[in-house]
């Protein structure tokens, strides 16, 4: 692979020095506030967010059984069982929103959240065209986001099968009608719809690329990084984990002081967040890919963890930057500290590829990191208890 400075356009990502990065991660102050944010989120979440996905997630495996489509079927409820968790997650930056519309933007974000899992799985299946069928499918979760969009589109119109009782559309719809009661969706739909087809586009072609090759993929991010001051291959990352950036955007749609010009700065913060996510994914499950074969975004660093620890390093310092620069930056902070905490306390981030890489991303996020981790590391500890348990 090419060194660290190959670049899609002129503009290098951003680099740090020692100083900036104290600025950044050790800023008492900032970490203070960012230490509150996520003791404020984790009451709001508890108390007022998951049990309403609990509700929104129960109401996605009824429906999904009522799919004609024995596939299908089978298919959505697997991706309900395997990727809620996805859903809770994504859930969490709905304690941005406020408490009168904090529920409205839970359930278009778990729709959402079930949409994209649901299609992520479909344009891995292999088609004719799996390009034009990919791009069909995704179709549904751009319009789902699009105001003028009517929804009478035949999505599985390139699959071999179709009867899915309207669960594609039901969830296309449900996401629609949430955005429509939220006060700021107007100032914001451009920014959502535009992130929505950055993800579907990278989804799709790194999806195709399984059954043809990689340099489609690769053209398409090269051209359509510049601006984005990310290297094409994290912005490839960041683009096909956009849903994140979508995320966002509703949930400070939910605020009635979420104005226009809130909208790049948050997409920027969080197509960076998506980069450091999808990576640190496929950095800790890289030995379970090589296993089954599964084409993973690493693959675009060889071997080389030298080198993907500094993109990972650069990576959190981007986003950092961009948090600190964005409206409600300390939960945007916070939001970088657990998807970076998620990942390096998860079991497989010990092995033997993994480890150089998250110990350093661990060590370069501290302090920040240390209460976050505490929690995840807790949390996964009594998720081990629990399993264990109810094998006895």
């Amino acid at each position: 692979m090419g060194s660290l400075s190959v670049q899609c356009s002129n503009e290098r990502p951003s680099t740090y020095s020692a100083r900036e990065r104290s600025t950044v991660f050790a800023d008492r102050w900032l970490l203070a506030r960012a230490g509150l944010a996520l003791v404020l989120a984790n009451a709001r979440y508890w108390t007022t967010v998951a049990p309403k996905v609990r509700v929104e997630l129960a109401r996605w495996s009824a429906r999904a059984m009522q799919i004609e489509d024995p596939d299908l079927r089978a298919h959505a409820l697997h991706t309900l069982e395997g990727e809620g968790f996805a859903a809770e997650v994504a859930a969490t930056l709905a304690t941005l929103t406020p408490h009168a519309h904090r529920a409205v933007a839970v359930r278009g974000i778990v729709a959402l959240e079930v949409m994209y899992d649901y299609l992520d799985g479909l344009t891995e299946r292999p088609a004719p065209d799996p390009i034009a069928n990919g791009r069909l499918l995704f179709e549904a979760f751009t319009d789902a986001l699009d105001p003028s969009a009517d929804l009478q589109e035949d999505y599985y119109r390139h699959c071999s099968f179709s009867a899915d009782g309207g669960y594609l559309r039901v969830l296309a719809r449900t996401v629609k009608d949430a955005l429509v009661c939220l006060p700021a969706s107007k100032a914001l739909a451009p920014a959502m719809l535009q992130a929505a087809a950055r993800c579907a586009e990278a989804e799709v072609l790194t999806h195709a690329a399984a059954f043809t090759d990689t340099s489609e993929v690769e053209r398409w991010a090269r051209a359509t990084a510049s601006g984005s001051g990310l290297e094409w291959r994290e912005y490839l990352a960041g683009a096909a984990s956009s849903v994140l950036a979508v995320h966002a955007l509703i949930a400070l749609a939910g605020d009635e002081r979420t104005t226009v010009e809130h909208a790049a700065p948050i997409d920027a913060v969080y197509l960076a967040l998506g980069a450091l996510s999808t990576m640190l994914d496929s950095v800790v499950d890289y030995e379970e890919d090589a296993e089954n074969g599964t084409l993973a975004y690493i693959r675009h660093y060889g071997e080389d963890r030298s080198m993907i620890g500094d993109r990972m390093v650069d990576l959190a310092r981007a986003a950092a930057r961009r948090a600190h620069d964005a409206p409600r930056s300390v939960y945007h902070l916070m939001t970088l500290a657990g998807v970076a905490a998620y990942f390096t306390s998860a079991p497989s981030a010990t092995g033997d590829f993994a480890w150089p890489v998250t110990s350093r991303l661990e060590s370069e996020l501290r302090p920040l990191i240390t209460p976050t981790l505490a929690v995840m590391r807790t949390w996964r500890r009594a998720k081990r208890l629990r399993a264990h348990g109810g094998r006895r």
